[in-house]
Order: structure tokens, then C-alpha cells, then sequence
């Protein structure tokens, strides 16, 4: 008997920390390096809008309100939303699609739970994944602004840790939903959330426009939370309330998490 079968037997906590999580991750690592393009092109598609709308109709919008209500130019309003999605996509792409893969078709998982890594160590360590997927396209996301001139203040940097709040949160749903999905038509329902999620998060213009009732709607979905926490950093005017939007997402991740961690053990080791 393994030692993930012991621990889902034995009543052991499903989210164990150990090195088994680290170990899955290089593993996605060492099979990456022969598919590195496919990083590159995940950062193109949130390029594109941030040159062909942030760049090209800011030319013709000009300023918008920005945090607190002061005027910016329509780029620098766009980019961090922007930002907030590239660290969206990233971790929604291996969390949803990859996992449905590696589970149902590569059987991928059968061979790991043979190993002394139980199911708690597969489920962090295909969120970690994730996340490090997000945090390097933000990064290279942020590259591009900076050659841009889209950065101009020191908060900026905090931005990164603020993508990886936001990947985390994306990952760790995203492998807690993906474990219910019955076959690949099931993922219509992450592009039902996930577009509507980039359109009207507040990526591209003020929450103000929204009716009250849309907009109390939209300010409780997690990434209008990540956008208003990287744009306020970007802009250099963070506040006290950053805390709470902070603390949002990383509960929010946690339980998907936990989540994530009982289904993997539920739906392998029977």
C-alpha cells in the first residue's frame, strides 16, 4: 500500500506539506523546457489588447478615472488590468484543461499516488505549478510595460506578489472544479466564466459605468479584486483596503484548495 492510500485511509489531513508537491512540479518543469513556446504565447494574447486597445484607442480616449478618481492616461489605466489577467490566464490553463488530461487520459496521477506522494501533495503541487506559470507571465507581462514607460513608481514591484495572489486564487479554483468535469465539454463553462470575467472585471474602463446593481455584483468576483489590487499598486496609490481585497482572494484560494485536495483523494484512491 502507498503512502497516499495510507494517509486517505488512515484519516491523515489531505493537504499535507511535503516534498512530494515539489517534486510534481519539476517534474511539469522538466517536460516544459521541450514546449517552452507554449509559455511565450500565453503572454501574447493580453499584449495584443494592451497595444491594440490600451495603446491604440488611448490614443483617441485619452485620460480616465483612475483610484481615488484622478485623471490617467488610458494605458496606464488598462495595463495593470491587463496584468491581472495574464496572471489569470496562466494559472487557469494548466489548473482546468491540463489537469482534465493528466487525470482522465494520461492517467498521470494513478502513477504518482504508487509513489510515497499522497493525493494532498498532488493537489499543491499542480496549484504551485500554476502559479509559477502565472507569476511568469505577469513578470514578462511587466516587462513589456516597463519598456512601455507604464511603470513610474516603486509600489510597482509589489505588483508581482499581487499576480501571484491572483494565480493562486485562479489555480486552486480551477483544480477544485476541473475534479467535477465529466468530459470536454464541460469546459464550456470555464470559457462562460472566464470571458465574462476579462470583459467586465473593470480590465478596460471604471466600475462607475456599471448600474449600481451590476456593479455591486462585479466588485465581489475575484478578478475585479485582482485588477483593483495591481492597478492601485502600479498607479503608486495603494490603500488600507488593498488588505481586505488581498485577504479575499487568498481565502478564496484556500478553500479551493482544500477543496481541490479531498476530490483528488476521493476520485483516485478507491
Amino acid at each position: 500500500m502507498s503512502r497516499g492510500e495510507t494517509r486517505a485511509r488512515s484519516g491523515y489531513p489531505v493537504l499535507p506539506w511535503g516534498p512530494g508537491s515539489f517534486r510534481l512540479i519539476e517534474r511539469h518543469g522538466r517536460v516544459y523546457r521541450h514546449v517552452w513556446l507554449v509559455f511565450i504565447s500565453g503572454v501574447a494574447e493580453p499584449l495584443f489588447y494592451l497595444l491594440s486597445v490600451g495603446v491604440g484607442i488611448g490614443g483617441l480616449v485619452g485620460t480616465v478615472a483612475g483610484p481615488g478618481g484622478q485623471a490617467v492616461p488610458y494605458r496606464e489605466f488598462v495595463a495593470p488590468g491587463l496584468l491581472a489577467v495574464s496572471a489569470l490566464n496562466g494559472a487557469m490553463y494548466d489548473s482546468t484543461f491540463n489537469i482534465y488530461a493528466r487525470m482522465k487520459f494520461a492517467k498521470l496521477y494513478d502513477a504518482v499516488l504508487a509513489t510515497p506522494i499522497g493525493p494532498g501533495e498532488v493537489a499543491l503541487g499542480e496549484v504551485g505549478w500554476a502559479v509559477l506559470r502565472g507569476a511568469l507571465y505577469a513578470i514578462a507581462f511587466m516587462l513589456v510595460m516597463l519598456a512601455l514607460g507604464l511603470l513610474h513608481t516603486p509600489w510597482a514591484l509589489l505588483a508581482i506578489p499581487g499576480a501571484v495572489l491572483i494565480s493562486f486564487t485562479v489555480a486552486s479554483v480551477g483544480v477544485a472544479c476541473t475534479t467535477y468535469m465529466k468530459s470536454w465539454q464541460d469546459f464550456d463553462y470555464v470559457l462562460l466564466v472566464s470571458v465574462p470575467l476579462f470583459l467586465f472585471s473593470a480590465t478596460f474602463y471604471p466600475l462607475s459605468v456599471y448600474p449600481p446593481a451590476i456593479a455591486d455584483i462585479v466588485q465581489w468576483t475575484p478578478l475585479y479584486q485582482g485588477v483593483v489590487l495591481l492597478r492601485d499598486l502600479v498607479l503608486g496609490v495603494p490603500s488600507p483596503e488593498l488588505l481586505w481585497r488581498a485577504g479575499y482572494l487568498a481565502a478564496l484560494g484556500a478553500v479551493g484548495l482544500t477543496v481541490a485536495g479531498r476530490r483528488i483523494a476521493k476520485l483516485l484512491l478507491v
